[in-house]
């Protein structure tokens, strides 16, 4: 086993190497095309006393989005209370600045709630949903932004967006109904109980629209929210655009940082955020710095939400409760 852990452990650096190589990279390409002189401008037009009000207002952001995430697990019965939702959402936003794309956060926040939860099917299936919420979000914002300014955007940009939205639903439709349809008796009697799970967790939720609505609700202040205070610095930078533009842009330089090719997303959401930009008469230079002055605060707020997530691990109430023998049998589990 040591030399699995010490080739696992290797991998591991490689990637992260690789990761930061490649937002290494992007911001090399960005500062060849963009005057850096243009970028470091916008950033020092920033206020101190602005950076940490937009700091705190980015967690009373995410208040919202603890409650969503505590929504959807609870709703599929993972039974988290505030502080243990709150300690795994934070483990989440902190590990996503060392894991490859903002997805990353995502598997760490999962695994430390099976190991909090009450069922592994709930959260599994609560989390997949509360980020599949956050998307829903994201791409109904652009198409807003899309629809708002009709003006702004050349007739074959706007069918070309709309053209990839429809074949974005038309694929997750696709793909709900192949699941729909294949057969269960290909899968192994384990793998078939734990579809059985998923299912109940599923139809646990479908009891439940009113929770779903207030958690797609909440995914839409979330998102809203932090674009509003990205807009705040960017009128602090010297960046004036319609708040149209930023419905458009933000959210798909946002769903650009999914893919895991750079650190935390470092690179490709700047790189993102100035070609949606500059369409609109944005300057580049000062896009990127209103880009990087974004990443100084989710940086900031990634580091202070692990240091929260820890001091909540140290609490009680943050802490995982023993099972009870009913429900540790209806988990198909035996106590420890």
């Amino acid at each position: 086993m040591p030399p699995m852990s010490g080739h696992f452990r290797q991998h591991a650096w490689r990637n992260a190497a690789l990761r930061i190589a490649g937002s290494a990279l992007i911001l090399a390409l960005l500062f060849h095309f963009v005057p850096f002189a243009e970028v470091w401008r916008a950033l020092r037009r920033l206020p101190p006393l602005l950076w940490l009000a937009v700091l705190a207002g980015y967690f009373c952001v995410h208040l919202a989005g603890i409650n969503k995430y505590k929504l959807m697990l609870n709703g599929a019965g993972a039974g988290l209370n505030f502080a243990q939702a709150a300690r795994c959402y934070f483990a989440g936003l902190f590990s996503t600045l060392f894991l490859p794309s903002v997805a990353g956060g995502d598997v760490v926040k999962a695994g430390l709630a099976l190991r909090l939860g009450r069922s592994k099917a709930g959260v599994l299936l609560g989390s997949l949903l509360d980020r599949t919420l956050d998307v829903i979000a994201l791409i109904t914002l652009a198409t807003l932004g899309v629809l708002l300014v009709p003006g702004a955007l050349r007739p074959s940009d706007r069918h070309g967006f709309l053209l990839v939205l429809v074949s974005l639903v038309g694929l997750g439709l696709l793909a709900a109904l192949a699941v729909a349809l294949l057969p269960a008796r290909r899968f192994s009697f384990r793998m078939r109980r734990r579809m059985v799970r998923l299912r109940d967790a599923g139809r646990s939720m479908v009891r439940r629209p009113r929770r779903m609505l207030a958690a797609l609700g909440l995914a839409f202040v979330t998102q809203l929210g932090f674009l509003t205070l990205t807009t705040v610095i960017a009128a602090a930078c010297g960046l004036h655009l319609p708040y149209r533009a930023w419905l458009f842009a933000w959210p798909l330089a946002k769903i650009s940082a999914f893919l895991p090719i750079s650190q935390a997303g470092i690179g490709v959401r700047e790189a993102a955020l100035a070609a949606l930009l500059v369409p609109f008469g944005a300057a580049g230079g000062v896009v990127v710095g209103v880009g990087l002055a974004w990443e100084t605060i989710v940086i900031a707020a990634g580091l202070i939400a692990g240091l929260i997530s820890f001091l909540i691990g140290r609490l009680p109430a943050g802490q995982a409760r023993p099972l009870e023998t009913g429900v540790v049998e209806r988990l198909g589990t035996r106590p420890s």
